[in-house]
């Protein structure tokens, strides 16, 4: 099966448009993209990682891991300070 693009025209009822909305803008995306991530997602709601390892291969599966490289955390800011026993 080939990856083909369709162009599909939506209406959608005010409140979900408004719904959709205002989460594509918190997320700073366009609204069809964000409606495209919604709907690529479905398989993973309809069955979702049952454990960290799990969520973990889903998220290498994706390429979200090391993905963001302008991210720099450091484990050590990261992690609360040691506390110091006297």
């Amino acid at each position: 099966m080939r990856n083909a693009e369709i162009s599909i025209q939506l209406e959608l009822l005010p409140e979900l448009e408004s719904q959709l909305s205002t989460e594509a803008l918190r997320l700073n995306l366009p609204l069809s993209e964000y409606i495209l991530r919604v709907l690529s997602i479905r398989k993973v709601l309809s069955n979702p990682p049952k454990t960290g390892a799990e969520l973990v291969a889903y998220w290498q599966s994706k390429g979200v891991i090391n993905s963001r490289p302008d991210i720099s955390v450091y484990l050590e800011r990261a992690l609360p300070p040691t506390p110091i026993i006297v």
